[in-house]
């Protein structure tokens, strides 16, 4: 989270390869690609906000701040009260950041990103780290094994369609 509350308009380019480069722990940078659909908004929050200049927050607190990690995480719950209202899930559920970083990791995952990619996307020091996300998708697991023969099961033998072989044969 200490990311993404520190970005200052100068880190993010928003022409060309858009992107938004992120300043982690030990000094670590990395560039994070970003949708139009998050290029359209934040061109938007910079006209709305003309006075930023390329040294301020790009999301400020009240004060022009950097926000806090209290100020994410209260700005969060209010969006998570509102959006309670259509999503009917989400009453009672505590949504941290923390919740939406592990989530975005495991939709990546189950779109079928490298796991190394989705490490390198969450700054993890190794893909030794992201593979607990692995661990918790049952999901997954279930696609795989779904792929596999139950034991004692006589071997299934593929045939290709007629299609294919008539395909083949014109070659």
């Amino acid at each position: 989270m200490s990311e993404i509350i520190h970005v200052k308009v100068a880190d993010v380019v928003l022409d060309g390869a858009s992107c938004v480069h992120l300043h982690g722990k030990g000094r670590k940078q990395r560039a994070v690609t970003l949708w139009k659909s998050t290029v359209k908004k934040i061109r938007a929050w910079l006209r709305l906000n003309p006075t930023l200049g390329n040294d301020s927050a790009l999301l400020p607190n009240r004060d022009g701040q950097a926000m806090t990690r209290n100020n994410v995480t209260q700005r969060l719950s209010l969006a998570v009260i509102r959006a309670s209202k259509t999503v009917t899930s989400l009453v009672g559920r505590h949504v941290s950041p923390h919740c939406i970083r592990h989530s975005t990791a495991m939709h990546l995952l189950q779109s079928g990103v490298d796991i190394s990619v989705i490490a390198l996307w969450l700054s993890h020091e190794s893909p030794k780290t992201t593979y607990q996300y692995v661990e918790t998708d049952l999901a997954m697991k279930d696609q795989a094994l779904a792929k596999l023969q139950e034991p004692g099961m006589k071997p299934l033998r593929y045939s290709a369609p007629d299609s294919l072989l008539q395909f083949l044969k014109s070659l």
